[in-house]
């Protein structure tokens, strides 16, 4: 029972981190990101607060989940 409990739950994790990562957006913001390029050392003051590093930050403490929930079905 706990062996199917954790597997939907990496599942669900693994759905989840792929839909953290496709909301972020891409660092290079195509042309336009190459041509104005000095304006990010500009707007990188308040990127702690934006979307994205929020987006980052969740992509970053899901992943840990699915990778210790995963460890600890190989265990079982």
């Amino acid at each position: 029972m706990l062996n199917l409990i954790l597997t939907i739950i990496q599942v669900l994790c693994g759905l989840a981190v792929i839909a953290v990562v496709m909301l972020q957006s891409g660092k290079s913001a195509g042309l336009s990101g190459a041509i104005a390029g000095g304006a990010d050392t500009f707007l990188s003051k308040n990127k702690a607060k934006s979307l994205d590093a929020k987006l980052a930050k969740m992509t970053k403490w899901v992943a840990i989940l699915w990778i210790i929930i995963t460890l600890v079905l190989s265990l079982i």
